[in-house]
């Protein structure tokens, strides 16, 4: 069980350094995603073949899991344009609505009743947010990308979980992200027409981070969290992902200094978000253990 934690927020820390990573490529955000998918789908498409753990899906199965990997790409896509047109911590903040929009987003999705609560909680996010973006204008083309960065990054989770139903973790998660590589390559030419970029090719430094980004922030750190799932609850795992905008602050704190950028008005921001944070985790967590209460009791 310790092993199993030590993964698991080994694999929350990676997920907070992707932000870093995409503040040291040079490339644009798209090229950057795009390399991104390309090492990572080889390497998954070798690794899961010698383990054979791929099944085989029907055609229309293949059409879902490619609508929503392009929708993880687009979400990618713009998280690491949020960095490039602000910073990573204003980028991170951004990435914190993410709960706001899950509460809005599942209910429509799903057609269950919406949770008021979550909707606070998020609110009070959101609210964070608005004080940088209102006191701070440096940041707001950045802002706003980074919020449909989050609106985005709500919706393919709440749509794996149907798909997670009936296909293994590696197969929906490997077709997700080969759909969405071709995806990019064919409106690749189109984005860098709108928005051209001197560097189409990655140069020693960034193909070092792109291996980085690719072999420890997606392969390796997918691996950490299957090894973690098969001792600690999916509960425990997600409760723990609240962490990742926390992780990847501190460390653009330490590594980039931006700290010495901001102003009060970021960390009034930050602050709110940070109690939403922690008040969804209470609340998580208490329920988490009122419902293995109530397993108990039942067996």
């Amino acid at each position: 069980m310790r092993k199993a934690f030590i993964q698991l927020h080994t694999a929350v820390f990676i997920a907070g350094f992707t932000a870093i990573l995409g503040k040291l490529i040079t490339l644009n955000e798209a090229l950057l995603v795009w390399y991104r998918l390309l090492f990572t789908i080889v390497t998954m498409w070798a690794l899961f073949a010698f383990q054979k753990k791929l099944q085989r899906i029907s055609a229309r199965e293949m059409m879902k899991i490619t609508g929503v990997g392009i929708i993880a790409t687009l979400h990618w896509i713009t998280f690491y344009a949020s960095i490039k047109y602000s910073n990573v911590s204003v980028a991170l903040v951004c990435f914190s609505s993410i709960g706001f929009f899950t509460a809005i987003m599942e209910p429509l999705i799903t057609r269950n009743r919406f949770n008021y609560i979550e909707l606070l909680l998020g609110l009070i996010a959101v609210l964070g947010i608005s004080l940088i973006f209102h006191f701070d204008p440096t940041y707001k083309v950045g802002i706003i990308i980074g919020i449909i960065s989050a609106m985005l990054g709500s919706v393919f989770p709440i749509m794996n979980r149907g798909l997670l139903r009936n296909h293994s973790t590696e197969t929906v998660t490997l077709y997700e992200l080969t759909g969405g590589f071709f995806f990019l390559t064919l409106v690749l030419p189109l984005y860098l027409h709108i928005f051209p970029t001197e560097n189409l090719v990655p140069g020693w430094s960034d193909i070092i981070w792109l291996l980085i980004l690719a072999w420890v922030c997606t392969v390796w750190a997918f691996q950490l969290s299957m090894h973690a799932l098969k001792k600690i609850s999916a509960f425990t795992v997600n409760l723990t992902y609240n962490l990742e905008p926390l992780y990847g602050i501190t460390l653009a704190f330490l590594l980039f200094r931006e700290d010495k950028m901001l102003t009060d008005a970021f960390y009034a921001g930050l602050g709110l978000i940070v109690c939403s944070v922690l008040l969804q985790t209470f609340l998580v967590y208490r329920s988490g253990k009122k419902l293995a209460a109530q397993k108990v009791k039942a067996e």
